[in-house]
């Protein structure tokens, strides 16, 4: 190897982790919604607390975060965006908002969407320790990777095993400063404090994610791999 060689080995190497990394970005985003997606997830408890604080009235309060959370969605269907984001974020706000009212309290608008993340930290903690990391089983499909990860990309597994760590404890320390609210504080309270843990824990949840997969190996595309033995086994039937 020559002396120019290197500098260009080193170069292909860099634009080939820049690459990965971009790739590792645009995949978590499609995955988890983007900025856009935890803006969407906030703001309609912001208005609900914001009204009721001003107003004291639950159903006011419920039916404005109802119906900004179905402008949202609207929007993401006329964009054409993926459908998941605007039909969850539709159908959380609607539990909440039916819970709260027909309990009449309005702390409630908030307890299905902590039932869900209290569920979800323990997913991500208990798929860890059974060697079937949850974002493994999410990320998989969309790096077109599947389980591949799991036997023939330990570094993969190993990547998706901390992460999946990371979002449950995460989860579970936002679950465990929200329920002591909902039980002895009061709606105002809780909401607000849900208001402002509902962006940060998300980012750095994607950012140690991010962190963690930029610094893995590359993802075993199992669909080219799929697509090529189809392509030699019609070129051996040709002949």
């Amino acid at each position: 190897m020559t002396s120019l060689d290197k500098p260009m080995d080193q170069q292909g190497r860099a634009d080939a982790d820049a690459d990965a990394r971009a790739a590792t970005e645009a995949a978590l985003f499609e995955a988890f919604g983007g900025v856009r997606g935890m803006v969407e997830t906030t703001v309609p408890g912001l208005v609900f607390v914001a009204i009721y604080t001003v107003k004291r009235d639950i159903h006011s309060a419920a039916i404005a975060a109802l119906g900004l959370s179905l402008v949202l969605g609207i929007a993401r269907l006329i964009g054409k965006d993926t459908l998941k984001h605007a039909f969850s974020g539709v159908f959380g706000v609607a539990f909440g908002a039916v819970f709260a009212m027909m309990s009449g309290d309005a702390k409630n608008f908030y307890l299905p969407g902590m039932l869900y993340s209290l569920g979800l930290a323990v997913a991500y903690i208990v798929t860890s320790l059974a060697g079937y990391p949850l974002l493994g089983l999410i990320l998989g499909p969309v790096f077109k990777e599947n389980l591949s990860w799991r036997t023939r990309n330990p570094g993969r597994k190993v990547a998706y095993t901390k992460a999946s760590w990371a979002w449950g404890l995460i989860l579970l320390a936002k679950s465990a400063i929200l329920f002591p609210l909902y039980w002895w504080g009061d709606a105002t309270q809780l909401g607000w404090v849900k208001v402002a843990l509902g962006i940060p824990p998300m980012l750095l949840s994607v950012y140690l994610t991010w962190i963690f997969l930029a610094k893995a190996p590359p993802p075993i595309d199992v669909f080219a791999e799929m697509e090529a033995e189809e392509r030699e086994k019609a070129a051996a039937t040709k002949q």
